[in-house]
């Protein structure tokens, strides 16, 4: 089996993976990336390559780009090829696959190599570290970034599971707009600001959304929370859980059994012809398999204030991987830069730049 050696590996392709390599490589360190690799599986899990933010519609909190018409900047600064895969742009905010494919692109323009493929191993036992990718060699690094994000949360009822890709998404952006959702009620399953803002993406389509919540007030900030209060397509079920999906195998989902948190003989049916999934996420961390120091709830920790560093000396995490708190595409990105300047700072150090 062949072998390769980089200086800096970067795993992940979210906003913490692609800061990363720009600071990286306008460094001079030559990252390579492992963006993941498109499969089925991914695309079930919510890993695919260009991370959450590329399963986001409008985003309105990305500092630099305000509400305006942002097609002929895409066109310019983007491959044609690319470019062509993305949905025309709506003349409003950036969305979030647009706003990925740029960090992508200006990673590259600084010299970034991308490989699409998964890390599926790491033995972090010794210096140089040791990656396996799911295709080619071992990869032999000097010093590695986790930038891998946090995937999407499901229930775990066998009716979920036997609906997804059916009628049972954890995706609004990518099947939203599906025909079989469009002008036909839905459920939305969770109370905090990706539930709702799931719900308001998808009142566009949908002829109602029913946002169904376990406890008896929404989780999701002030404003975000009045949205959905406000807008009359979405219907806010409290102190709800949903029992199970409904359907059959020719239409997928057709409706949904509801069940009251607080007299749990009490339920409901209600024909829907989707549910959407928003209730947390996971860390993509199961790949470390016990090589970094990870906290109670499997997130990587950093082990030095206002530092990347991990429990390895020359591991360094960014992003979602090792934030359970803020959770925010700027804050991810900006623990990128703090990962790729930590990095440069340690190979430098090590006698490795």
């Amino acid at each position: 089996m062949s072998t390769t050696n980089e200086k800096l590996v970067i795993i992940g392709s979210g906003p913490a993976g692609w800061s990363a390599a720009t600071y990286a490589a306008r460094a001079q360190l030559q990252p390579l990336v492992y963006e993941g690799a498109i499969t089925e599986k991914n695309r079930m899990s919510g890993t695919l390559p260009l991370g959450q933010l590329a399963l986001t519609s409008e985003v309105e909190n990305y500092a630099g780009f305000p509400h305006g018409n942002l097609g002929g900047f895409l066109d310019s600064a983007l491959p044609a090829k690319r470019r062509e895969m993305m949905a025309p742009h709506a003349g409003e905010g950036v969305t979030g696959p647009e706003l990925m494919e740029l960090m992508r692109q200006q990673a590259e323009n600084f010299g970034t190599r991308i490989i699409t493929d998964d890390v599926l191993k790491v033995d972090f036992s010794q210096r140089p570290f040791k990656l396996f990718p799911s295709e080619g060699g071992i990869v032999e690094a000097q010093c590695v970034i986790i930038a891998t994000g946090a995937s999407a949360n499901w229930l775990g009822l066998a009716s979920e599971e036997r609906f997804k890709n059916h009628g049972v998404s954890a995706c609004a952006v990518c099947d939203g707009a599906l025909p079989r959702f469009r002008n036909k009620p839905i459920v939305v399953v969770g109370g905090g600001d990706s539930a709702v803002e799931e719900a308001t993406y998808l009142a566009k389509f949908a002829s109602t959304v029913h946002l169904v919540h376990r406890r008896e007030a929404l989780r999701a900030s002030k404003i975000m929370a009045q949205r959905a209060h406000d807008d009359p397509k979405i219907k806010i079920h409290f102190n709800t859980a949903l029992a199970e999906v409904i359907g059959d195998e020719k239409q997928g989902v057709t409706a949904v059994r509801l069940q009251s948190m607080q007299t749990p003989a009490q339920e409901i049916v209600l024909d829907v012809a989707g549910v959407f999934l928003a209730i947390g996420h996971t860390p993509n961390t199961a790949f470390l398999d016990g090589q970094l120091e990870l906290t109670g709830k499997k997130y990587v920790v950093w082990k030095k204030h206002f530092r990347t560093d991990t429990s390895v000396e020359g591991v360094f995490a960014a992003g979602d991987v090792a934030d359970d708190y803020y959770r925010q595409a700027i804050s991810a990105a900006g623990t990128g830069c703090m990962s790729a300047l930590d990095a440069e700072r340690w190979l430098s150090h090590a006698g490795a730049h």
